[in-house]
């Protein structure tokens, strides 16, 4: 009978390792709480141009989003048009993937210490149970 990984490994060490891994990897995201400041009037992207500093805003993003949608309904084979809408919904996915905040919760070293030993030892145990034995 073979192990896991079809090697002589452990079945044992495997399954044990998901789990710790599983739990660790668990923990670790529910410790992160994930933030946005996006909203209409929010800066997207910026650019300094003779010493000012110029900041393009979600709803300057629209407005050709909104003649792009115009020109495709009146015409869909315009093909500014498509560059102007799929432009625009590009550019308002990278604003809120930009404008997203991740940061941990507070915790105590015991929360850490476990977090990290159950994530990377269970990989480890994991990644040595499909090694042979």
């Amino acid at each position: 009978m073979r192990g896991a990984g079809g090697t002589s490994g452990g079945v044992g060490e495997f399954w044990l390792g998901i789990i710790m891994m599983c739990g660790g990897f668990y923990m670790l995201l529910n410790a992160i709480t994930v933030t946005s400041n996006f909203g209409m009037s929010m800066s997207l992207y910026g650019m300094s141009l003779f010493g000012r500093v110029y900041s393009i805003t979600t709803g300057m993003v629209m407005i050709p989003f909104i003649f792009g949608i115009g020109m495709v309904f009146y015409n869909a084979k315009n093909i500014i048009a498509w560059v102007l809408t799929i432009g625009s919904i590009a550019a308002l996915i990278f604003g809120v993937i930009m404008s997203i905040n991740f940061n941990f919760r507070a915790m105590t070293a015991f929360d850490l210490i476990v977090i990290l030993v159950l994530s990377m030892g269970g990989t480890g145990l994991f990644l040595r149970s499909l090694k042979q034995h």
